[in-house]
């Protein structure tokens, strides 16, 4: 079996775009984003409700994320910056900061 197979075989088992195996914890990043999404809900004054209205994201789904069980997409993830930073955060998500990930 080769390395690469091997990585594969296991059930959770992830490798990135060359084939080595990813590094990162999905369910602590998960954590993570969710607790930034709620820390920066806070911070801004907005009930999870207001921020359900203002993404269009069910107050659910809301939560979900927020407790860090949700797995969100980045269009998801992108309505969320725009509800809690309005156009800032298209310039953030859609800007330059594209040249330095890829």
């Amino acid at each position: 079996m080769s390395s690469l197979a091997s990585v594969l075989s296991g059930p959770t088992a992830r490798v990135s775009l060359d084939g080595r195996p990813l590094t990162y914890s999905e369910s602590l990043f998960l954590k993570q984003l969710g607790d930034r999404v709620r820390s920066t809900r806070l911070r801004r004054g907005l009930s999870r409700r207001e921020l359900a209205r203002r993404s269009d994201i069910s107050e659910r789904y809301i939560a979900r994320i927020e407790g860090g069980t949700g797995n969100v997409s980045i269009v998801l993830l992108l309505r969320i910056a725009q509800a809690l930073r309005g156009a800032e955060a298209v310039s953030i998500l859609g800007g330059a900061c594209w040249e330095s990930w890829f």
